[in-house]
């Protein structure tokens, strides 16, 4: 906000709001960062979220998953060989389609994914909890709106987070 702006002023703001909204997205990649920093040896940025996609998808299809990855069917082949070698993901037939190949976590994959969450958590309710009552209402309000006009679900409770472990409840489609 420009010191000449009264706060109502640069909350109507788009350009305001824009860089605020900006320089959230930037403390959260490091946060994302951090989280990942035990893994990183092993895993790359791109690697990890296959494996989330994985881990929130179940079995999925390659031809799915380089759609969800935005990647071409190649990349994500590479990328899953990858992954594969490292023990955190495996392929198997579909026993819908014995055509296909589905691929999925190992446990190790599983642990991984859930480890880096569980550390992203505790880094960002960390910083949540130096904010006031009033400021993590609004917080919670904007980021509710902030999603909603993204179109993107609201992510799990605490104890949804068994069934939902990276908070994606979103209806998928069959992957059989």
């Amino acid at each position: 906000m420009r010191e000449s702006e009264s706060p109502v002023r640069a909350m109507d703001d788009v350009d305001a709001v824009t860089q605020a909204v900006l320089t959230a997205s930037r403390l959260l990649v490091a946060v994302s960062a951090r989280s990942l920093a035990a893994v990183e040896e092993r895993v790359t940025l791109p690697q990890f979220r296959m494996l989330v996609v994985l881990a929130t998808r179940g079995a999925t299809k390659l031809v799915t998953l380089a759609d969800q990855l935005q990647v071409a069917p190649s990349t994500a082949m590479r990328m899953v060989d990858r992954l594969i070698a490292a023990g955190l993901a495996d392929r198997h037939a579909n026993p819908h389609n014995r055509r296909e190949t589905l691929l999925q976590l190992t446990e190790e994959g599983r642990r991984t994914v859930e480890d880096v969450t569980a550390r992203r958590r505790t880094e960002i309710a960390a910083i949540v909890e130096r904010l006031t009552s009033v400021q993590r209402l609004a917080l919670v309000e904007a980021l509710a709106a902030f999603n909603r006009a993204g179109a993107e679900p609201l992510a799990p409770a605490l104890e949804e987070l068994e069934r939902h472990p990276m908070g994606w409840v979103a209806d998928l489609p069959d992957t059989s």
